[in-house]
């Protein structure tokens, strides 16, 4: 097998218009691992992914899936990918075998051959027991494994999943990552779009961090959170308007930039002062008889991460 990144995405640009959805987007992803592609609202991901699966043409830059360019060899790309889009492809009116086997026509796999892959899959997904009946009569969380075992009939060597686990319940959402898990065990590479934080702290190998359409940060779970900082110094306050005045403290107090979340009441700010940080400010906040509902010192979270680079939540996205 080569040692040559299975995708690679060297100064992607995109314009829609006057718009600029990708801007020098540079990143790789090694074979047989997972990257988690993540960003807020209208970061450039999903436009990322159609880029890389042949779906639009970069304006700028090149891209290279299992080897080979984009631009110039769409089919040899598409021969060896999979992709499964936000939306579920499969189609409700037929049962998971009939739709399986169909795909594996598609493919010219060979009427045998489309048959034992499609009772391998459907092993694989847990969906022995569902394979007859029409997929229309079928939970959330087992289409979207349907869906996923469709983009695998053809032993794709890199998968691309476009927030694979949106609108699934936890239950469900944890049987699709024990699928890819073993998927990744196999040796297939997967570019993931996602926004549970939970998905890439448990999936990726890597984590890109993009934002109006720029990558502006890279590296696992880890090192994403260490620059954040060591311990984060946080309180949640009981009303809204209180919000500035507490991060206007802890700046003060440690002599950081303290950063601001309204949808959650609360400031978080990078300290190395340790439980020392909180009784200060809890005395701060006391003698202003400013109410709180949570105050201490922890770790920081891929959320805050976010917030941090990016200045808001990570929420789903519509590039």
């Amino acid at each position: 097998m080569s040692d040559a990144p299975a995708i690679e995405a060297i100064g992607l640009v995109k314009r829609y218009g006057d718009t600029v959805a990708l801007r020098d987007a540079t990143f790789d992803v090694p074979r047989g691992t997972v990257c988690g592609l993540l960003g807020p609202n209208g970061a450039g991901k999903t436009t990322a992914v159609r880029l890389l699966t042949t779906l639009t043409r970069p304006d700028e830059g090149m891209a290279r899936v299992a080897g080979i360019d984009v631009a110039a060899d769409p089919d040899g790309v598409r021969r060896r990918i999979g992709l499964a889009a936000q939306d579920a492809t499969v189609d409700g009116l037929l049962t998971a075998r009939e739709n399986l086997a169909m795909i594996g026509d598609l493919h010219h796999l060979g009427r045998k051959v489309a048959r034992i892959r499609t009772e391998e899959l459907l092993e694989q997904f847990s969906l022995e027991d569902a394979a007859d009946r029409p997929v229309k009569t079928y939970s959330g969380g087992m289409r979207r494994r349907l869906d996923l075992a469709a983009t695998l009939v053809s032993h794709p060597e890199v998968l691309f999943l476009d927030e694979p686990t949106t609108g699934l319940d936890p239950r469900a959402r944890t049987e699709l990552w024990d699928v890819l898990e073993t998927l990744v065990d196999t040796g297939t590479t997967i570019l993931l779009t996602t926004q549970y934080l939970e998905e890439a702290d448990r999936l990726a190998d890597d984590i890109v961090v993009v934002d109006h359409g720029r990558v502006i940060a890279r590296g696992d779970a880890a090192a994403l959170k260490a620059q954040v900082g060591g311990s984060q110094l946080f309180a949640t306050v009981e009303r809204r308007d209180d919000l500035s005045a507490v991060a206007e403290l802890m700046a003060t107090i440690t002599g950081g930039a303290a950063t601001i979340d309204n949808d959650a009441r609360s400031v978080h700010v990078a300290t190395d002062a340790g439980p020392r940080a909180v009784s200060q400010l809890a005395n701060e906040l006391a003698e202003r008889s400013i109410a709180v509902d949570d105050i201490g010192l922890r770790r920081p979270t891929l959320d805050e991460v976010f917030l941090t680079l990016t200045g808001q939540p990570i929420s789903e996205d519509v590039a």
